[in-house]
């Protein structure tokens, strides 16, 4: 079993240093898999993680854990929080887990003598007991599971733009077969090029 060390050795290669949401993020996925009773890091897809924040946090997750998006084992929706739910795909069963709010007043409890608070953060989120630091709540997912893991090795085309749609993400709307983007649910919108005359 690797130690909490190990996992924030890994995370740092990619991060340059070790921050305190990274130690929150291999926290958190240590206390998930203890709940779970599931073995870290993965090699399978048994353990499907959405992280509501991107960065540091993040780091950490895929460090310990072993998950990442291109195992399509991790999910990142933004929502700005230091979260991730955690969820065993054989029992379906999902937890979230957060920082308690009193994690940066036990910081400096837990490291006294930190010559700053993101010093006594980075200390004392490796020691904590789990219990205190994190608070956890089983949840259930608002989309089915079998839809976000989606169905590999499929692909079909959007009858308005012609791109490729993998994994069953098509929109069928009215009989037509619609990308997300042309089904008015896209990140962008389209930007008129001008072209410039000369006189």
């Amino acid at each position: 079993m690797r130690t909490l060390g190990d996992i924030l050795n890994e995370s740092s290669s990619r991060h340059k240093h070790v921050c305190p949401r990274q130690v929150l993020g291999a926290r958190m996925s240590l206390y998930a898999a203890e709940l779970l009773q599931l073995d870290l890091p993965r090699t399978d897809k048994r353990l499907l993680i959405t992280a509501e924040t991107d960065g540091c946090t993040v780091d950490g997750i895929i460090a310990a854990t072993g998950c990442h998006i291109g195992s399509r084992t991790l999910r990142i929706l933004d929502f700005g929080k230091v979260a991730a739910t955690f969820t065993d795909t054989y029992t379906e069963t999902s937890l979230r887990i957060v920082p308690s709010h009193e994690s940066r007043s036990l910081a400096e409890e837990y490291a006294s003598t930190a010559p700053n608070k993101w010093t006594a953060m980075l200390q004392a989120y490796k020691i904590i007991p789990a219990q205190e630091l994190l608070v956890f709540q089983f949840v259930s997912l608002t989309t089915p599971l079998d839809s976000i893991i989606s169905r590999p090795n499929t692909k079909t085309l959007c009858e308005v733009c012609g791109e490729e749609i993998i994994n069953g993400r098509e929109i069928v709307n009215k009989n037509i077969i619609l990308c997300r983007a042309c089904a008015g649910d896209g990140y962008y919108c389209s930007s008129k090029v001008l072209s410039r005359t000369t006189a």
